[in-house]
């Protein structure tokens, strides 16, 4: 769709990932122009608001919080459609730049099916911010969001993460950073990373080096709070680098030959035949 829309009704607006002044002003008029907020959480949105409103020069809106979310934003999008295309609707995560890891993108498709106007303000991003600290030289990066909490399905991500010829940033819960920097260890100790640490927020901290000195820095680091992690891209000369630890993983055939097939010079259908036999 190329239409341009010159009075979108439907915005998607950033918040700030720690900083309240990180706020822009046009978001700020925005807020209070609309008469339907589509949230992540509304407490945290009307938490913000409130903020705002005591530090900015801010009028609260006379609107409408409804959460909109992973488990009923298919729902909320058929209670709300009519009123996408009559009303001054924002829509906004808890922080950060909405639609990049939550479910703002169905909500985009709809209007772009149903030739909803909508716009998307600029904002303030994750991360964009950690990769710009990272100080990595690649200059391009995979967002790979949250892994898998456990199982196969993490396995065989992070193994796609650390042989990826180029950056990629992800997130993590402090409930599992230590056991992230541990896997990632095991794989390679002596690959770069880049951890930040409560972005823009007060105890904002980064750490840079190898994954074994990261690690080691984890034994007095307090891993409470929000995580951004920057892993710097496998060098091209270390192609078989993790051949054994994937040979070692016990996993079905055919996951584990399209795994090794993506770091050797075989073919999935020859790693196949050589692990059944």
């Amino acid at each position: 769709m190329s239409t341009l829309f010159l009075n979108p009704m439907l915005k998607f607006i950033p918040t700030p990932i720690g900083n309240p002044q990180d706020i822009t002003i046009r978001a700020l008029r925005e807020f209070e122009k609309a008469t339907l907020f589509l949230c992540e959480d509304t407490r945290e949105t009307k938490r913000l608001l409130r903020i705002l409103e005591e530090r900015f020069e801010f009028s609260y809106p006379d609107a409408e919080f409804i959460s909109f979310h992973e488990h009923n934003g298919a729902e909320r999008l058929i209670q709300i459609a009519k009123r996408l295309q009559d009303e001054e609707v924002v829509f906004v995560s808890d922080a950060g730049m909405p639609v990049i890891s939550d479910p703002g993108q169905i909500l985009v498709e709809y209007c772009q099916n149903s030739n909803i106007e909508y716009d998307v303000l600029p904002g303030a991003s994750a991360v964009t911010t950690a990769y710009a600290a990272s100080g990595f030289k690649n200059g391009k990066f995979n967002f790979f969001a949250f892994l898998p909490h456990k199982g196969r399905s993490r396995t065989s991500m992070l193994t796609e993460v650390m042989n990826s010829s180029t950056d990629t940033v992800l997130y993590e819960s402090p409930h599992r950073i230590l056991k992230l920097i541990e896997e990632i260890t095991a794989l390679d100790e002596s690959r770069e990373l880049f951890f930040a640490k409560e972005l823009s927020k007060k105890f904002q901290n980064y750490y840079r080096g190898t994954a074994k000195e990261i690690l080691k820095k984890f034994e007095t680091i307090n891993s409470k709070g929000e995580w951004v992690v920057v892993i710097e891209a496998k060098q091209s000369e270390h192609k078989a680098l993790y051949l054994e630890d994937i040979l070692s993983i016990d996993m079905a055939p055919k996951v584990k030959a399209k795994l090794l097939s993506k770091i050797t010079d075989k073919t999935t259908k020859e790693w196949y035949t050589e692990l059944i036999s």
